[in-house]
């Protein structure tokens, strides 16, 4: 079994899932600006939704490095394992900000006649 070929497929699935929540927060952040200043939760979600892209974004770039280091080199076996750990710490804050982001209830504004 090739270890890297693994990895790869792995981190490859989980860039997919990562570009899918950016699109979806982008989609979020459009929503709440549409909704302006008015909406009771407009900077509390701008904030959000703006840390959550962040997150998503330095976690794609940590995947990216996570695929270019070989996993049967030893030598970097602690340097890989405390980026896979960093990048699943930062999965979860990212989770728990969309779960903030989904609790103020964001929405499409209601189209003007």
């Amino acid at each position: 079994m090739n270890i890297n070929h693994y990895a790869n497929k792995k981190s490859a699935a989980e860039s997919m899932l990562d570009v899918a929540l950016l699109m979806a927060n982008a989609s979020q952040l459009k929503a709440v600006m549409m909704q302006g200043p008015t909406f009771s939760f407009y900077i509390p979600l701008i904030a959000l939704i703006s840390v959550s892209l962040m997150l998503q974004i330095g976690v794609g770039v940590l995947l990216i490095f996570l695929v270019k280091y070989d996993l049967n080199n030893p030598a970097k076996h602690a340097k890989l394992d405390f980026l896979n750990n960093l990048t699943t710490g930062l999965v979860f804050i990212i989770v728990v900000v969309n779960v903030f982001i989904t609790a103020f209830g964001v929405q499409m504004p209601a189209p003007k006649d």
